[in-house]
């Protein structure tokens, strides 16, 4: 099982939720078309969240943000 989920959520929304579950965050990312991805620290706290969020859950064909840059800086 996956620790990432794509969620169409607000960035405070999910970092609420998960501060008030006990949920471990290792990333959260924004998404350029709305929501965000969470990868969960553990696979037991991704199974939390699907199961808490499952209404929320966006498909994993989803656009991301370009996290490298397509040359190199030097």
């Amino acid at each position: 099982m996956s620790r990432a989920i794509n969620l169409a959520m607000t960035h405070a929304e999910v970092t609420q939720h998960c501060a008030e579950k006990n949920i471990a965050i290792s990333v959260l990312e924004s998404l350029p078309d709305g929501g965000v991805r969470l990868v969960c620290k553990s696979s037991f706290d991704a199974v939390q969240i699907r199961s808490k969020l499952k209404t929320r859950i966006m498909d994993d064909n989803v656009r991301r943000e370009r996290f490298r840059p397509r040359s190199p800086l030097w």
